[in-house]
C-alpha cells in the first residue's frame, strides 16, 4: 500500500487564509488602541481630580488647623502674655508662701539648728519714686538707758527703712459756700456765681463724672460694677443715675469730638479699621452686629488723634460718608468696604504688610510649606529697616527705604510671581500670594512716601481697648450706647496717643468745657493739655 502524499492548498486559498488573519489581528490591534487611548483619558481624568483632590484637601486642612486655632488658639496665644503673666504671679506667690513657711520651721528650731548663713542672691529691690510723698512714723526707745549695762544713751543718727502703702480712693463732698451780701440802700440780695458745672444742678463734680467715664471706658468695669464697688465705700449710686450722667455728658463732648474729627480729617495721612461689636436689640434680648470704625491720624503726623464712629452696617457708605471730602492717603487692609472712598480723586491707597504677613503666617502654621517660610523671612527684613529708620526725618526715612527695602520688594515680586505659577490658585498659598500681588501697588507705596508706616498697626492698636471692652461688657445695650461708646473711646484713645493720663485729661475737660466757647474747643484737644 503506497503513502498518502500531502498535497498543499492552492496559492488562493493560502493568501485568503493570511488575509483573514492579518484583518482579524489588525481589528484586534485597532481595539486594543481604542481601548489603550480611553484608558490613558480615563487616567488622565483621574489624575486630573486627583490633584483637585489633593488641592482640596490641602485647603481642608488649612481651614480645619485655622478653625482649630481659632477655637483653641485664644488661650495658646495668651500663654504667651496675660496667661503666663498670671502663672508666673502665682508661681511667685507659691514660692514666697513656701519660704515664709520655711523660715517659721527654722525660728521654731534650736539656735544652734537655725540656719545662720543668709540667702544666696537676695533680690534686689527698686527704690521707691522721689515724687511719692512721704508720710514719716517716728519710733523711739521706751528708756534712755541701755538694756545691757544701765549705761546712759547718746543719739547718734536715725536709721530709715521705707514701705509703700496706700490710701484707697475716697468719696468726699465739695461744698460749694457762697457769700451773700445785701444792699440797705436799694434793698437787694448779692451772692458769688457758681461756677459753671458739666450737668447743671447736678449731684457730680467733674471729677467723679471724670471718674464714672473712665472706669467704664478706660477701665472696662461696666456700671454695675461700679455700683457695687461705691456701696462698699458707702455711697449709693445706682447705674441708672450713672447712666443718665453719661447720656448728658455725651451731648456736652460732641464738640469737642466734632473738632478732633476735623483734625484728624485734615491729617494727609488717615489709618482706617473697623471691629465689630454685639449690640442688644430691645424687646427680644438678642444682639445684633454694630461695628466701631477707627479713623487715625498716621504715625508721623503732626497731631496724633483718633476718632471712632459706630454703624450698625460694615458697608461702603459708613466710611464713605465720614471721609466724605477727604484728600490725601488712607491705609486700609484691603477691605473692599473703603473700595468707594478708594476710587475718589484725590484719594491714594496703602496698604498693610501685616495683613499680608498673617496669611503666609496661617499657612506655615497649618501646613510648614517652606514656600510661606520664604515671605515671612523677607518680610521681617523690611520691619527691620523700618526699625532702624522710624526716627529719621521723613525725606531721609524716604530715601533709605527706596535705597535698602526697594531691591527687597522687587526680588520679592518676582519671587511672588514665579510661585504662583507653579501653585494651585485655590491653595492656601495660592491665595496668600494672589493676596499680596493684588494689593501690591498699595503695599510697597511706603517705600516712596516717608509720611506713610508699613503697616495699619497703628490704627489696629487703638481699637485693642474695646476688644477689652467688648469682653467685658459682652454688648452694647443699644444703638445710643454705641454711638456713645464711639465718643468716649475718641477722647481716651487720643489721650493715650499723646502720652497723657486719660483721666485727668477728661477731669480737665469737663471742667473748663462747661463756660469754653467753640473758638476755644483747640484748647482743649490733648496735644495741648497740660497737667
Amino acid at each position: 500500500m503506497s503513502e498518502a502524499r500531502h498535497i498543499p492548498p492552492p496559492a488562493d486559498v493560502l493568501t485568503a487564509t493570511l488575509q483573514a488573519q492579518l484583518s482579524a489581528q489588525s481589528q484586534q490591534v485597532i481595539a486594543q488602541s481604542a481601548q489603550i487611548k480611553s484608558q490613558i483619558v480615563q487616567i488622565e481624568t483621574q489624575t486630573a481630580q486627583l490633584k483637585h483632590l489633593a488641592v482640596y484637601i490641602e485647603k481642608l486642612q488649612f481651614e480645619l488647623a485655622r478653625l482649630k486655632r481659632w477655637r483653641f488658639g485664644a488661650a495658646s496665644e495668651a500663654v504667651g502674655s496675660e496667661q503666663i503673666a498670671l502663672w508666673e504671679a502665682e508661681l511667685d506667690g507659691d514660692i514666697a508662701a513656701a519660704e515664709a513657711r520655711l523660715e517659721n520651721v527654722a525660728g521654731a528650731l534650736a539656735p544652734e539648728t537655725a540656719p545662720s548663713t543668709p540667702p544666696k542672691n537676695p533680690p534686689k529691690r527698686k527704690s521707691l519714686p522721689d515724687t511719692l510723698p512721704r508720710v514719716e512714723v517716728r519710733h523711739d526707745l521706751a528708756t534712755c538707758t541701755c538694756p545691757d549695762c544701765g549705761g546712759g544713751l547718746t543719739p547718734m543718727g536715725e536709721e530709715i527703712s521705707e514701705q509703700l502703702d496706700i490710701i484707697p480712693a475716697q468719696f468726699f463732698v465739695r461744698r460749694h459756700i457762697r457769700a451773700k451780701y445785701s444792699c440797705r440802700q436799694c434793698a437787694t440780695v448779692h451772692t458769688a456765681p457758681l461756677p459753671a458745672q458739666p450737668i447743671e444742678r447736678g449731684l457730680a463734680a467733674p471729677g467723679l463724672l471724670a471718674h464714672v467715664l473712665a472706669s467704664k471706658y478706660l477701665d472696662h468695669l461696666p456700671l454695675h460694677r461700679q455700683e457695687q464697688i461705691y456701696a462698699r465705700d458707702g455711697v449709693a449710686l445706682p447705674r441708672s443715675t450713672m447712666a443718665g450722667w453719661l447720656g448728658q455728658l455725651e451731648v456736652l463732648l460732641e464738640p469737642v469730638v466734632e473738632r478732633l474729627t476735623t483734625h484728624v480729617l485734615a491729617s494727609t495721612v488717615i489709618q482706617a479699621d473697623e471691629t465689630p461689636v454685639p449690640v442688644l436689640l430691645p424687646g427680644n434680648g438678642r444682639t445684633a452686629t454694630g461695628y466701631l470704625w477707627a479713623y487715625r491720624s498716621g504715625l508721623w503726623q503732626p497731631t496724633q488723634a483718633v476718632v471712632f464712629d459706630f454703624a450698625m452696617s460694615r458697608g461702603q457708605a459708613i466710611p464713605a460718608k465720614f471721609l466724605q471730602g477727604y484728600q490725601g492717603v488712607l491705609q486700609v487692609d484691603g477691605y473692599a468696604g473703603y473700595n468707594d472712598v478708594l476710587r475718589r480723586d484725590g484719594v491714594i491707597e496703602a496698604g498693610c504688610f501685616a495683613h499680608a504677613r498673617r496669611n503666609f503666617v496661617e499657612v506655615w502654621e497649618s501646613t510648614k510649606s517652606p514656600a510661606a517660610q520664604t515671605p515671612i523671612t523677607e518680610i521681617a527684613r523690611l520691619y527691620a529697616i523700618e526699625a532702624e529708620v522710624k526716627d529719621l526725618p521723613t525725606a531721609e526715612r524716604q530715601r533709605q527705604r527706596q535705597a535698602r527695602a526697594g531691591p527687597i520688594l522687587d526680588a520679592f515680586r518676582r519671587w511672588f510671581e514665579a510661585v504662583r505659577a507653579k501653585t494651585a490658585p485655590r491653595s492656601a498659598l495660592g491665595k496668600a500670594i494672589q493676596y499680596a500681588l493684588n494689593r501690591w501697588s498699595a503695599l510697597v507705596r511706603y517705600v516712596d512716601d516717608g509720611r506713610i508706616n508699613i503697616d495699619n498697626n497703628p490704627v489696629e492698636n487703638a481699637i485693642r481697648g474695646i476688644a477689652l471692652g467688648r469682653k467685658n461688657f459682652l454688648f452694647c445695650g443699644s444703638e445710643g450706647g454705641g454711638r456713645r461708646a464711639a465718643l468716649m473711646y475718641s477722647l481716651i484713645e487720643s489721650a493715650k496717643l499723646n502720652g497723657i493720663d486719660p483721666k485727668a485729661y477728661l477731669v480737665d475737660v469737663l471742667t473748663r468745657l462747661p463756660t469754653a466757647k467753640r473758638d476755644d474747643l483747640d484748647a482743649l484737644m490733648p496735644w495741648n493739655f497740660t497737667k
